[in-house]
């Protein structure tokens, strides 16, 4: 699984150290639970916290590679497994931020640090040496008495290198690396495409008739939104989920709720 992939999945960690002064990815997350102080995050921190978890991401998978020891569950499966931890935290934030609360801003951020962070991944799992000693380990994985946990990650790891393109020829990689980077962009766009869509569409009600079985918290919300968009009196109704997604449910007007529903099937 390309290693871009796994970042969108990952686990919030807590900042890795660095000497990044007043950027917060750089310095230990000082919150309950280490959970990232998103007040404090701004959309100039992304970038450099990207170029500095790849840099760091790269030597650790160096150190791996270039271990003189022979390839072990440890040194080699585990070590991997914890790679990344700070390329993984940054991602991760800005992953959870962009999805919620979008905008230009980090729009053009994705765009800039999608490829890189998609050739990265396969820079990692199309590296011969590197997969050598995965498949070295993979290879007598009966004999090395795992617990089901240790055998499970071996498992996925191993998996993850192969259907990356890891067993692929050099021309089929230089093929693949084309296709993904392709790939990576193109759903940008198509994500985009539907962002644009969503801000485009509205339905705007001005009979109260046409509120029939609306809770009270969605007709709220939606006075709300119409008062942002000067139309004060008025309830307008949106593509996004938590305005569409009570109106299917609970409007009793049937021509209204094929309207919008048509229109959330036509995105894009």
């Amino acid at each position: 699984m390309p290693f871009v992939v796994l970042l969108s999945a990952g686990v919030i960690l807590g900042g890795c150290t660095g000497n990044k002064k007043g950027n917060p990815f750089f310095s230990e997350f000082k919150t309950p639970f280490q959970v990232p102080p998103f007040e404090q995050i701004q959309p100039a921190d992304y970038m450099p916290a990207f170029q500095e978890g790849i840099k760091q991401h790269n030597k650790e998978i160096g150190d791996i590679i270039n271990n003189t020891e022979a390839p072990s569950f440890d040194n080699t499966i585990v070590a991997l497994d914890r790679s990344g931890e700070l390329l993984r935290t940054v991602a991760t934030v800005f992953g959870n931020i962009n999805e919620a609360n979008t905008n230009d801003e980090l729009q053009k951020i994705e765009q800039e640090a999608m490829p890189i962070l998609t050739r990265h991944g396969d820079e990692i799992y199309m590296n011969d040496k590197l997969f050598a000693r995965v498949k070295a380990i993979y290879d007598k994985k009966d004999q090395l008495g795992l617990n089901p946990e240790q055998a499970k990650l071996l498992d996925n790891t191993y998996k993850d290198f192969v259907r990356a393109g890891a067993n692929l020829s050099a021309s089929d990689k230089d093929k693949l690396r084309k296709i993904n980077e392709e790939l990576s962009m193109l759903t940008l766009k198509f994500g985009n495409n539907l962002l644009a869509e969503n801000k485009s569409y509205q339905l705007v009600i001005d009979n109260p008739a046409d509120l029939a079985g609306m809770p009270q918290s969605a007709i709220d919300a939606a006075a709300a939104a119409a008062k942002e968009k000067k139309l004060d009196g008025k309830w307008v109704f949106t593509l996004d989920v938590p305005s569409i997604t009570p109106f299917l449910q609970y409007d009793q007007n049937r021509k209204l709720r094929e309207a919008i529903k048509t229109a959330y099937a036509n995105r894009a």
